[in-house]
Order: C-alpha cells, then structure tokens, then sequence
C-alpha cells in the first residue's frame, strides 16, 4: 500500500513581502513521479524553493511533512539528510572541488557513515558510464567547463548516488538533444521504485515521453487549480495554460 511521502498542506509564501504560493496543497506518495506545469511566473520556482528552505522563501503558513515529519522550518541540510534532492535547472560550477569528492563529501553528510572509497569509486564508474559520462569528469571540478548537458546529467548521476527519497527536477531536461533527453530519462527511471517519489518541473516536456507519470499538476496564480492524468500533459501543448489561467 502506498504512504505518503512528502504532503504539503494550504502552504502560503511569501518572497520580499509579496505573496507567491496562495493556499497550495500537494501530496507524493511513494512510488509515484509528479508533473508540474504552469505558466511563468505562476509559483514554480518559489515552490521548489521552499521544499529544500532557502531562507529567501517566508513560509507564513501552512505546512510540509515528509513522511509524517514537518519539515516546514527545517535547516536545508538537515532536509537533505531526510531524503530531499534538488536538480538546478542552471546547476553551479564549484572549482576546486571534484565530482568525486563532492559526491563522496555529500553520501557520507546525508548516510552518516563512513564511506568505502573503493566500492563507492566503482559504483560511481558503472553509473557515470550508464549515462555516457567519461570517466576522467570524475576527477574534474564539479561542473567547470561542463557543457549545459554534461551538467545535467552530473545532476542525474548525484541523484543516483545519494539515493534521496524525494527527487525534485527543475527543468532538468531545456537544453537537452534527443539523445541527451533519452539518457536522462534512462537515469530517471533507474532512479525510480517503490520507496521514493519524484517531482518533475518541466515547460517542454520531452522528458515526460520517457517516464511513467502517476500525476499531472497545473499551478496558476500561486495554487494548483487542476489535477489529472498523463493526457493533462497533451492537451497543455496543444492548448496551453489560458483555460486555467481564466478561471483562477
């Protein structure tokens, strides 16, 4: 039977005194892959945000749970440590730091144990050539002089190491070829089981074709004003966001 996994209730937020999120209400259960469309402008980012508490984002009420846990006001680390994993839709370039040692740095913060260099090192190898990395990008400083592709998929491939219970993509897949698209999708649905969730923010929705979709979310306005299944997806790239927009 299938547990909620993250549940987000009547959340309102505010950013420099101006209310974004309006009353939002979500929940993930385990198992299942969430899609959130919407138009610009319509909360997306700030909602994002607020799951992994950026201190920018002023949650004035409402609340968000993990597993039965409120995190509402949790540090970021510590939302980390609990299963939360963010893929930037324009990730950071760090220099001085290798892909190897951040990934390694983050599973021993988030696991609390020491980890075997060796087993992880190798399981690092077979994931990076799962997603047609070169190898020697282990040793490079974590997305510097990366291509906007290659550092999507560095961000699929820590989604792989680190194991979160909830993975959020923020557009991970604007900018991506076709084939770059399809190996992304390969390392989402590798990602995927029983146990963990995911939420997926997309405009183009390529992604989407790859991925079995439990739910279709449309946010206007602060608040999602409509649910439905994978046939949502269509009729917005048919239609766009202009019914939803009118009745809020």
């Amino acid at each position: 039977m299938s547990e909620n996994l993250i549940e987000i209730k009547n959340l309102h937020v505010t950013v420099e005194d101006k209310e974004i999120l309006k009353g939002l209400n979500l929940s993930i259960q385990k198992g299942e892959v969430h899609v959130l469309m919407g138009p610009n402008g319509a909360g997306k980012s700030t909602l994002v945000n607020t799951i992994m508490g950026h201190p920018k984002y002023n949650v004035t009420s409402g609340k968000i749970c993990l597993e039965g846990k409120d995190i509402t006001h949790a540090k970021t680390d510590e939302r980390a440590r609990r299963g939360l994993f963010l893929s930037f839709q324009s990730p950071e370039e760090i220099p001085g730091v290798s892909v190897e040692n951040f990934l390694r740095t983050s599973y021993g913060a988030i696991t609390q144990k020491p980890v075997k260099i060796f087993a992880f090192k190798k399981e690092l190898e077979n994931t990076m050539a799962e997603l047609q990395m070169n190898k020697s990008y282990a040793e490079r400083a974590l997305n510097v002089g990366f291509s906007g592709g290659e550092k999507k998929k560095n961000e699929i491939l820590q989604m792989l190491m680190l194991q979160p219970k909830l993975a959020i993509l923020d557009e991970t897949d604007s900018g991506l070829d076709v084939d770059a698209v399809k190996i992304v999708s390969k390392g989402v649905e590798k990602y995927k089981n029983d146990e963990n969730g995911l939420l997926i923010i997309t405009h183009s929705t390529r992604i989407l074709e790859f991925v079995d979709v439990s739910q279709v979310h449309i946010l206007v306005n602060g608040r999602i004003v409509h649910t439905g299944d994978r046939s949502l997806i269509d009729e917005v790239n048919t239609s766009g966001f202009a019914k939803y927009e009118t009745a809020v």
